[in-house]
């Protein structure tokens, strides 16, 4: 329970650092109406990546019991964060770092138009919600984990495992709602870029670290045999 708990909150506070429409939005508005509103911004966004992290628990309740499924799984987590990183430690704009097409940006900006947006819990939670990129994170995070038993494969653990994604988001909005409502220029948006690539160098150390594992498997496994 723990693990699960830690997985989901380190995973949680190192995605939600990433610069993209969330934390671009706290940051012009944070600066404009104070704290409070871009707290409830962030507090909108955490919400609907719950949700989108209990969705993607949901489907893989019953895959993961198969071991061709476990091992496939850990070597495509393994080439995700690796593509992930570099996309992230190359990257020169602090640009949404979740949206991979031309197709999810417009089903975002057709999310928007059509449920019309006005409270700031309301913008956050819509603006994740049409942000498919991060369904697709959680999707694989949630694969990853379970292959890798940081998640047990029961809903005790996957519930800790949320409440650690609920408690690591809203962790890193607070910081970054308090820092932009005490100073606009301390929150740049060449900070966050210098964020991204911080970002970029963990998640391919976590990758290299998965590799490393896989290796470790694989050895293991010739030597019994």
């Amino acid at each position: 329970m723990l693990l699960a708990a830690l997985a989901g909150y380190g995973a949680a506070f190192l995605f939600s650092s990433f610069p993209g429409p969330i934390n671009l939005t706290i940051l012009n508005e944070g600066a404009q109406r104070g704290f409070k509103w871009a707290i409830l911004i962030g507090l909108g966004a955490s919400t609907m990546e719950c949700l989108y992290c209990t969705v993607s628990f949901t489907g893989f309740t019953s895959f993961f019991e198969y071991r061709v499924v476990k091992a496939a799984m850990e070597v495509f987590s393994f080439v995700f964060l690796l593509f992930l990183g570099g996309k992230f430690l190359s990257s020169r704009t602090a640009g949404p770092p979740t949206r991979f097409n031309a197709a999810t940006q417009r089903f975002e900006a057709r999310i928007g138009e059509r449920l019309h947006p006005r409270s700031a819990f309301s913008t956050g939670f819509v603006r994740v919600m049409g942000n498919l990129g991060v369904l697709l994170v959680w999707i694989v995070l949630a694969a990853s984990f379970l292959s890798h038993d940081w998640v047990a494969n029961r809903w005790p653990a996957k519930l800790a495992c949320v409440a650690g994604v609920a408690l690591g988001t809203n962790t890193w909005f607070c910081v970054l709602s308090y820092g932009v409502s005490r100073g606009h220029g301390k929150f740049s948006e060449k900070t966050l870029v210098r964020m991204q690539r911080v970002s970029g160098v963990c998640l391919l150390a976590t990758g290299l670290y998965g590799g490393a594992h896989i290796v470790w498997q694989l050895a293991k496994h010739r030597a019994l045999n």
